[in-house]
């Protein structure tokens, strides 16, 4: 599991990137680099936040009220 300092650190990080290559994409009026990119920061983050709480990643994993696993 990751500390705090480590998350916070990541995540600038994540950002900084992120938008800095979503913000370059949009001035350059391409559009589908700019949705791969924001695709790319929103899995990014949802990686992160899995390795904050481990419990999240196990529970997106179990099936929900009586859903069958396919």
């Amino acid at each position: 599991m990751m500390s705090s300092h480590q998350l916070a650190d990541e995540l600038r990080r994540v950002a900084t990137t992120q938008v800095s290559d979503i913000t370059r994409a949009v001035k350059e009026g391409q559009k589908s680099i700019a949705l791969n990119e924001v695709r790319d920061m929103a899995r990014r983050l949802s990686l992160l936040a899995d390795a904050f709480d481990p419990k999240s990643a196990v529970e997106k994993a179990e099936p929900q009220d009586g859903a069958q696993a396919a």
